[in-house]
């Protein structure tokens, strides 16, 4: 057992702590090679991560960087450091203790390499270009460990795949690197395990004592919820009624439209003139570091936000935390209730908001799995073709490589392991040339191979615009908006440069919990002006939307079996109970389809529980197959668990629309010339270098990059189909926005196993469909039809049918 150095027993003392037993073991544990600390929020687990650090350097003098502290958030970064700083100070340690994000200054960043801290504390992306510079090898020559924070939130993105190539280079330049991966929430331990550990060496694993249940149950309201919809707007009195009887309130949203939302119908409630704020990652940077002292300070009752506060940081005296809308995937739930009482063995409280009547079942869900500790999480495959592209690229700028050492790092990669040379060749081969269609553009000649057979720039001038677009992150495009110049030009945040499109002067919508009014564009800024409505006019932009997990789906599916439902309010209970009455509820293991007349429209709803990109997915293949079966259909809409699609014929015989290579057929066709894939081309265009966002210039607007991509998608397609970049691109739009491995699971899972049911009215649970938002329509045969009806009854009416095509050939259509 490793002692712990008086200085540190004094000051644990002094604070009237005992050291943790995960943390004595963390210390104890020090060399091994990797080591992933399991241990719930609040459980003093990132102090765990670096006390071996601070023991170190409080017992042997250090010259130069010692620990790499990664974590997925800038902010997170900045509140370890002060976190971090109160301590090393209180022992008298002489320890230097930095960040590094993007937001650091230019000249720090500069001393920083030249004279690293003993701790630096960064992001994936910006370790990704210190690995970039021809003096890494000199900055990292002494680092003894890199501390990995929140390693479930990166495990599971491109960000994580970047992190570890840049992990991977790390332990080539220090072979003896110990790696450490911190995380609260985890449903496979060993699989995060085998995420951090170099290739093929094992990763111990550290369970630290859970500590006591959460206190988590659904809020009660007198009003239920309604039938569809998604901002709770019923819920406000009873959600400010617990933001009055507790201290500080995180109230979480899936999205940022939500959020906004619905803190503006919270402030319009709020009569007490509570101190409430709203924090997500779309308002600008100083504004969300305002509610973040204030939160910090403990000034605000009650914070609504989303995603951007999911992560570690600690926001002082949060003694509530509230989820409105069903959380779609019990580890984001387990993670979000965590930032409750972040005090070890303490339990945390939240209290969940269904925004609907489907939504009540799919929160109970939830409740059970979180108190059965089932968590989930979805196998995410092979590392991403894209990302080791600009891996490859990152490299070429710190100087020339051995092709054959690269290859060997890169398979020291969890996800890269089973990389064959064929793909690394290939991948290579891009960087180099662009590819067979693009080897005669000299814009796309990068690498070439010097007499030795190193590998190196063409042109060392490309460093500087391959390190400007170092990243993974690819958000949708969007435009700074601002109140308008004359008024001060105060920025408010950013929206979706289609929201953007949208907007004529005049209307207004919210950012930033504040109603304001489009004024106009300029220079690639939204301008605005405040305005005094209660009510905006346009709903706001939207953010990301997260589908329900395959977990939660499968449970909400087994809560149908049951004989009565004692957990799910009366209200919800009678309506399943009238669904089993007039049609049945889906089964596991089965596909449960109803067919009725609506409207004057034939409805047929799909209970598939694939997720609402799946969802979406399933609708636009099977009116597709309908089209080509002549079964007329107009149009479709998709929630996580239903499909429904209304059109002018019955189905009869499901059976042969599920067949799941005519599925995946009809998916590649609609692929081929759909903007997804466009969107998807860019995406993954960006990322491995062939398309440069930023420039020493100016930054590329959304529509010039669309537009310079989708020439080239287009002439890749023509002339080189098997290019590298359209078959990742495939791969992509198959596995993200189209979401087929959902559909196919769902094929699997019923394999063939259909209950269809021909009802003569709309059913209780197909109820919900009807009023849903985001309807499409479908373009084809039953439109024509549709049309030519309406048109001989508008001739019938007004008496031009009598008039026979021979006796009146002047009667032309348009005429």
């Amino acid at each position: 057992m490793r002692v712990l150095p008086q200085k540190f027993t004094d000051w644990f003392a002094s604070k009237g702590w005992h050291i943790h037993p995960h943390q004595r073991d963390m210390l104890d544990r020090a060399e091994a090679p990797a080591l992933l600390l399991i241990a719930p929020t609040g459980g003093g687990k990132t102090l765990a991560g670096f006390l071996p650090t601070l023991v170190d350097l409080a017992q042997v003098p250090h010259d130069g960087l010692h620990t790499l502290y990664i974590s997925p958030l800038k902010a997170l970064a900045a509140d370890i450091r002060r976190n971090l700083t109160t301590p090393v100070t209180e022992m008298g340690l002489d320890i230097r203790i930095e960040d590094r994000t993007g937001d650091t200054p230019a000249s720090r960043k500069k001393r920083q390499r030249a004279d690293p801290p003993h701790i630096l504390l960064t992001t994936p992306e910006s370790l990704a270009l210190l690995t970039s510079y021809e003096d890494a090898p000199r900055m990292f020559k002494g680092l003894k460990r890199v501390v990995v924070d929140e390693i479930h939130a990166l495990a599971e993105s491109k960000r994580g795949d970047q992190l570890m190539l840049a992990l991977g280079r790390l332990q080539r330049l220090c072979p003896d690197l110990r790696r450490v991966g911190l995380s609260a929430t985890v449903e496979d331990p060993a699989a995060i395990a085998q995420h951090l550990a170099r290739h093929p060496d094992p990763c111990e694993i550290l369970m630290a004592d859970p500590g006591p249940a959460p206190d988590i149950s659904m809020l009660t309201t007198e009003q239920p919820p309604p039938w569809a919809g998604g901002n709770a707007a019923y819920a406000i009195p009873a959600v400010l009624e617990e933001v009055r009887k507790h201290n500080t309130t995180l109230i979480f949203h899936n999205t940022r439209a939500q959020a906004e939302i619905f803190f503006h119908n919270l402030w319009l409630a709020n009569e007490d003139s509570l101190p409430i704020g709203i924090h997500h990652g779309s308002l600008d940077r100083q504004q969300r570091e305002r509610v973040e002292a204030a939160m910090v300070r403990g000034e605000l009752r009650a914070i609504v936000c989303t995603g951007s506060l999911d992560l570690g940081i600690d926001w002082g005296d949060v003694d509530l935390v509230i989820q409105i809308g069903a959380p779609k995937n019990v580890k984001r739930l387990v993670q979000r209730i965590g930032r409750a009482n972040h005090r070890y063995n303490a339990p945390s409280k939240a209290l969940l908001v269904p925004a609907n009547r489907f939504e009540v079942v799919e929160c109970v869900a939830a409740l059970d799995a979180v108190r059965d500790g089932a968590l989930d999480g979805e196998p995410r495959g092979s590392g991403p073709r894209d990302v080791l592209c600009q891996h490859i690229l990152i490299t070429a700028c710190a100087g020339p490589f051995d092709a054959d050492a690269l290859f060997a790092e890169i398979t020291t990669v969890g996800a890269y392991a089973g990389l064959s040379r064929a793909e690394f060749d290939d991948c290579l081969t891009f960087c180099a040339t662009g590819g067979y269609a693009l080897r005669a553009y000299d814009q796309w000649q990068r690498l070439q191979q010097r007499g030795d057979g190193a590998w190196h720039l063409r042109d060392p001038r490309a460093a500087q615009k391959i390190r400007m677009n170092i990243g993974t992150i690819q958000d949708t495009d969007t435009l700074k908006v601002r109140l308008r110049r004359n008024r001060g030009g105060k920025p408010l945040g950013e929206v979706e440069e289609g929201f953007a499109a949208t907007l004529t002067p005049g209307d207004t919508f919210l950012i930033g919990g504040q109603i304001v009014k489009y004024e106009g564009l300029r220079e690639m800024t939204v301008e605005v002006s405040r305005h005094a409505a209660k009510k905006p006019k346009v709903a706001t932009f939207m953010g990301t939307k997260f589908a329900t997990s395959t977990v939660l789906s499968a449970r909400v599916v087994e809560m149908f079996q049951q004989e009565d439902w004692p957990a799910l309010p009366a209200h919800t209970a009678d309506w399943l109970a009238l669904q089993r009455r007039v049609s049945q509820l889906p089964k596991p293991g089965r596909l449960l389809i109803e067919s009725f007349p609506h409207d004057g429209r034939e409805q047929t709803v799909i209970y598939g529980f694939a997720g609402r990109n799946g969802q979406q997915t399933l609708g636009l293949l099977l009116t597709k197959r309908m089209e080509e079966i002549g079964l007329n259909p107009l149009g479709f809409v998709a929630t996580d668990y239903a499909t429904l699609i209304w059109g002018l014929d019955a189905v009869q015989d499901p059976a042969p629309l599920f067949d799941l290579a005519a599925l995946k057929d009809g998916l590649d066709t609609w692929l081929a010339g759909n903007a997804v894939m466009k969107r998807t081309f860019r995406a993954s265009a960006t990322i491995a270098g062939l398309i440069q966002r930023n420039s020493p210039s100016a930054r590329k607007s959304g529509r010039q990059a669309t537009f310079s991509s989708d020439i080239l998608y287009d002439t890749l397609q023509k002339y080189d189909p098997d290019h590298l970049l359209l078959d990742i691109t495939r791969e992509e739009a198959m596995r993200g926005l189209v979401d087929f491995g959902r559909i196919k699971e769902m094929a699997q899972r019923i394999g063939g196993r259909i209950d269809h049911l021909k009802l003569s009215r709309v059913t209780p649970l197909a109820a919900p469909m009807l009023l849903e938002m985001g309807r499409v329509p479908v373009k084809g045969a039953a439109e024509e039809k549709l049309l030519a009806q309406e048109a001989a009854s508008l001739m019938e009416q007004s008496g031009l049918a009598e008039i026979t095509p021979a006796a009146a050939p002047h009667w032309r259509a348009g005429s």
